[in-house]
């Protein structure tokens, strides 16, 4: 056998050993591969040792069915009263179906994604700003149950969807904080006045009620003073005597009165203290 026909075995040889590894897939476990025959679906390779026509066959397509962990991205959302809030989420899938996944889809995970986002923003946009903060359970469960039977459709099962964070925009977090603010402020003035103006009643009452004493007092001495007239004028003829004592009496006390008064500086005593009280009582009589 000469040099040419030996080169030729060779290359046949390695032909037929390159062909032969080409043909062979190993698949690893978690995954399943998509193969396509001249361009068409053909079938799917399971894990394990597999044998695929080489130059004919093409793997499509390496798909992991594997729980698939998709993040999805922090966006502001509007809610029912206009509030903006601040909201991210992790969804985990599983691919039941590689054939719908590859041809069902362009890609399967932006499309969640993206679906995830919008039907997000479609949920919180009904609540209120503090329905949205205080309800996420009730956000994940609706968003799985909206997107589930979309997902179905492209072979894909949606085991879960997490709320990661759900919070007010940083705009509207600082006008919160103003209007706590404001509220805290307005209380503290409400409860001052409140206070005032209760210190002011209780002033009043006591006012009042002093005032009511001392009318009280004024009518107990008045009449103190006519008992005191009346039970002297029985033992006494003369009935000007004690009307005179009494009148004398008063007129003395209101003048230490004066004297001991902070603003007093003289105090003039009258040098006939009988003949004034007379001259008083006279001017009554008149």
């Amino acid at each position: 056998m000469d040099n040419q026909a030996l080169n030729v075995l060779v290359i046949l040889a390695v032909v037929v050993v390159a062909t032969i590894v080409k043909g062979v897939k190993i698949v690893p476990q978690g995954e399943e591969w998509v193969i396509e025959r001249l361009g068409k679906f053909n079938r799917i390779l399971k894990p394990g040792l597999n044998i695929i026509i080489p130059f004919i066959d093409k793997v499509r397509e390496r798909v992991s069915t594997r729980d698939i962990i998709l993040d999805i991205p922090e966006q502001e959302v509007i809610t029912k009263d206009n509030a903006v809030i601040v909201t991210n989420a992790v969804s985990f899938i599983k691919v039941t179906n590689p054939v719908d996944a590859i041809y069902g889809i362009e890609n399967f995970k932006l499309a969640i994604v993206n679906l995830i986002m919008t039907t997000l923003r479609s949920i919180i946009g009904e609540m209120n700003l503090d329905e949205a903060l205080s309800n996420r359970e009730q956000i994940k469960n609706r968003l799985k149950e909206q997107i589930i039977d979309d997902v179905a459709d492209w072979g894909v099962t949606v085991k879960s969807v997490e709320i990661q964070d759900i919070k007010p925009s940083r705009s509207m977090q600082e006008s919160m904080e103003r209007q706590a603010a404001a509220e805290r402020e307005r209380r503290a003035v409400e409860t001052t006045a409140e206070g005032k103006k209760n210190a002011m009643i209780l002033e009043a009452e006591g006012k009042l009620q002093a005032s009511r004493k001392e009318a009280e007092a004024q009518v107990a001495l008045a009449d103190a003073s006519a008992k005191a007239i009346e039970m002297i004028s029985e033992k006494i003829a003369d009935k000007e005597l004690p009307a005179m004592f009494l009148l004398g009496d008063r007129y003395i006390n209101s003048l230490e009165a004066i004297g001991k008064s902070q603003n007093s500086k003289i105090v003039v005593y009258p040098a006939d203290l009988q003949s004034a009280i007379k001259g008083m009582l006279g001017n009554l009589k008149g």
